[in-house]
């Protein structure tokens, strides 16, 4: 694995304390200012019901694949965001954050791979899938044509030794396009996420405190960041009336107009106090 393949990690999923740690640092860490104390990213964790020692273990982690860096500030040890970690945070700000747009044409990726390249075809099938292709037989792959610059940049078109590979943008499947998309993706584990948002955050009491906004959004926004990558913008035209996709992207973006601002406030209190304490002895 690449060292940016390591650092983006598309195959990661939500609800892990590294998975937690990550949204932390992608959503709160950059606004201010991209450094945080060791013991505030513990305290921060801990809101999330994360024990320390797990925590610490989490950053290491997150430090070894490079998205954090150990980093001491005015004598308080402290992690700061890499630089190279940046590109892949803003990548994935575009497809979270993202007011959701149904597919109208499409882009195809074929490939081929001599059997000696069955890891690197396997690997490539992995991050596909991950960034929300649908397999329309093997070694063919279909994406909302909105996908085209991620598909080419995740897959090094032009092709390197991995095999050889070609991408055919603007693309408008023939047939019945429902029939098609029930068979290029897993509908029912799209479903699944949609509805498990759905059920975890629908009616959820409002936050007595900034602390209690930042561990719901931070839920919230850990469980809704895979789901872009699930459900790449499907077109509610060739799915089933009552699918939900709809329905979890207004709750999504009504949290994050109630917690987002909230919660990256606790966060840059949590870090500001935490050093000025540090500091202080």
């Amino acid at each position: 694995m690449t060292e940016a393949a390591a650092r983006d990690d598309l195959e990661a999923t939500s609800g892990s304390a590294t998975a937690l740690l990550r949204t932390v640092v992608g959503s709160v860490l950059r606004p201010i200012g991209g450094w945080m104390s060791a013991a505030g990213a513990v305290r921060l964790m801990d809101d999330l019901g994360i024990p320390s020692t797990t925590t610490r273990s989490s950053l290491a982690r997150l430090c070894s694949r490079g998205v954090l860096c150990r980093e001491p500030r005015d004598g308080i040890a402290g992690y700061a965001l890499e630089p190279a970690a940046v590109p892949m945070l803003e990548s994935g700000d575009a497809r979270i954050f993202s007011e959701r747009t149904e597919a109208s044409s499409w882009c195809l990726l074929s490939f081929s791979f001599p059997e000696r390249r069955r890891t690197s075809r396997d690997r490539l099938r992995r991050r596909l899938a991950a960034l929300g292709c649908g397999s329309v037989a093997d070694g063919l792959w279909i994406a909302p044509a909105a996908l085209e610059d991620e598909v080419a940049a995740a897959v090094g078109i032009p092709s390197d030794d991995h095999g050889v590979v070609a991408l055919f943008a603007d693309t408008v499947p023939r047939g019945d396009l429902a029939a098609g998309l029930a068979r290029w993706y897993d509908l029912p584990a799209i479903r699944a996420v949609h509805e498990s948002f759905l059920g975890h955050f629908s009616g959820v009491a409002a936050p007595m405190n900034d602390g209690q906004a930042f561990a719901l959004w931070m839920r919230a926004l850990d469980e809704w960041r895979v789901i872009p990558y699930r459900d790449p913008g499907l077109p509610s035209a060739a799915l089933p009336a009552d699918w939900p996709g709809a329905a979890s992207a207004a709750l999504f973006q009504r949290l994050r107009t109630d917690l987002e601002s909230r919660a990256v406030a606790y966060a840059a209190a949590v870090a500001a106090s935490d050093r000025t304490v540090g500091a202080a002895r």
